[in-house]
């Protein structure tokens, strides 16, 4: 099982950003996929770490599924490092998403 390590992220934190862009709120489903991707790619490259993090969906341990911003994850066919980063790589979008801790370990769905 694919474990990663990033912030997770709720739907609705997504649809805020988006239409602070400018975007209007989801009204199907795929507008909603499309808005959460668009409001993802926005904040990963806003804050500088879109070219060293991947958007996975995680699953808590409660079962609750979130949107990741991951830095890590425990498959190396993943493309990305297997331990967690220094925290200069994480602060810009901690700050962005308004975080008071570091990343954490979550599982795939």
């Amino acid at each position: 099982m694919v474990k990663y390590y990033g912030y997770a992220v709720a739907n609705e934190w997504f649809y805020q950003r988006a239409v602070e862009l400018g975007h209007p709120r989801p009204t199907t489903y795929d507008d909603s996929i499309d808005t959460i991707i668009l409001a993802s790619r926005d904040v990963r490259t806003e804050t500088g770490v879109y070219t060293y993090t991947k958007f996975r969906q995680v699953k808590t341990l409660k079962g609750k599924l979130f949107w990741c911003i991951a830095f890590a994850a425990t498959d190396p066919w993943e493309g990305l490092p297997t331990s967690a980063p220094p925290e200069e790589r994480y602060k810009p979008l901690k700050e962005a998403l308004q975080r008071e801790g570091p990343p954490r370990w979550f599982r795939a769905p």
